[in-house]
């Protein structure tokens, strides 16, 4: 059963699509059902993806590799960095070369979680 927000990927022709509208058995494409996009919350290798959050005077830095900033190679990149809260969801789309990183001028105390995807390595959650 879909949830919403969750994210479903195909591996045949990368189509990626998020729930709107929860409810769906499975969804398939290229026919064959797509893969959950699960929110990994621990890093096991040397590349960082775990989003986190620096608090600021005007808001939030949300960023992808605490001390050493994920690649942003044309091969491995993130794709996007989603800061979460209640009542809104606010992404924002990279691409190589980009720093991996986005600021939000939101209190830390409005957010509820922090994703980014990893056009390799999946989903993350912070």
């Amino acid at each position: 059963m879909t949830k919403l927000r969750d994210i479903y990927y195909c591996e045949i022709c990368g189509n990626v699509v998020e729930i709107f509208n929860e409810g769906q058995p499975a969804l398939v494409c290229c026919g064959q059902p797509m893969n959950l996009l699960e929110e990994k919350t621990a890093d096991a290798g040397t590349e960082k993806h775990v989003p986190y959050i620096e608090e600021t005077a005007d808001g939030v830095l949300v960023k992808v590799g605490k001390n050493t900033p994920h690649p942003m190679l044309e091969n491995h990149y993130i794709k996007f960095i989603e800061l979460h809260k209640v009542d809104k969801i606010c992404r924002f789309e990279l691409k190589p070369g980009d720093a991996p990183e986005r600021f939000y001028g939101v209190p830390k105390a409005d957010i509820v979680k922090v994703r980014a995807w990893c056009n390799l390595h999946g989903l993350w959650k912070g």
